[in-house]
């Protein structure tokens, strides 16, 4: 597929994965809706003018605002792509160390994180999908494609990671239905299972790089954190390449995460 002259949505559009990605598909040839939190707005519209795109203020979860930024895609081009790169995470383990009720994972976080990852990936997926499904196809067929992000957690959650890993595991476990409903009308879907990314995620100062040397150890080859640059690249070939479809790829280094 032709990135240059499409339309794409990158939602957690205006920080790390998402902001590297919003970079490469602009300079790619793509116009990009930045989609991102209110809260990003400023950063957001900030990065949108420096590529020539737009910020549409958006929470995953909203069905409106994810519609706007649909329609606000659709008038810089044809929306031929989205990358859902929204996400949150929550260190919590299953149970306390009292032993009582009051102390067990709290349901809220659990669902939260659900909501945010897994049920706004989808959320997102189905509105961008309804509108390429709208698109003329190439002499191929296809219509679209879309990326979304999951985590190396899905297939090695660490303790604490109960809520993040079964929201990362539910978006490479919809990849392959999703990617055969789509199927139909000519919309590819793969996901990307980051490992250990050198996001803002990890704070910034001597203490965080020396975090970041420590994580470095577990990874096989090369020996250190991917760059979201790195992602970015992976994301726009698994738009770009008509061949790919219902993958799930780990971009790692070859890493295995250990219990904690």
């Amino acid at each position: 597929m032709e990135i240059n002259g499409i339309s794409a949505i990158i939602t957690g559009g205006a920080s790390g994965l998402g902001e590297a990605t919003s970079r490469h598909l602009a300079s790619l040839g793509a116009k990009v809706v930045v989609a991102d939190l209110e809260g990003q707005r400023e950063k957001g519209e900030a990065l949108a003018a420096e590529i020539g795109g737009v910020f549409a203020p958006s929470d995953v979860t909203n069905t409106d605002q994810v519609i706007a930024a649909v329609e606000a895609a659709k008038e810089l081009g044809p929306l031929k792509a989205l990358v859902n790169c929204a996400g949150i995470g929550w260190a919590t383990r299953t149970i306390g160390k009292d032993g009582q009720y009051g102390s067990a994972h709290d349901l809220d976080v659990f669902r939260k994180v659900v909501e945010i990852n897994l049920i706004g990936t989808f959320n997102c997926i189905r509105l961008a999908a309804t509108a390429m499904s709208q698109n003329e196809a190439d002499e191929f067929g296809e219509r679209g494609a879309i990326v979304n992000t999951a985590s190396v957690a899905a297939e090695d959650g660490q303790i604490g990671q109960a809520s993040y890993s079964a929201s990362k595991g539910g978006v490479v476990g919809m990849t392959l239905p999703v990617a055969r409903d789509l199927a139909a009308v000519g919309i590819r879907v793969n996901t990307i299972l980051p490992g250990l990314i050198d996001t803002p995620i990890y704070g910034q100062g001597e203490a965080s790089e020396q975090f970041k040397a420590r994580l470095e150890v577990g990874v096989l080859f090369p020996k250190r954190l991917g760059t979201p640059h790195e992602f970015a690249t992976l994301a726009a070939e698994l738009l770009s390449n008509s061949y790919m479809n219902a993958e799930s790829i780990r971009l790692d280094g070859g890493i295995r995460m250990q219990p904690k």
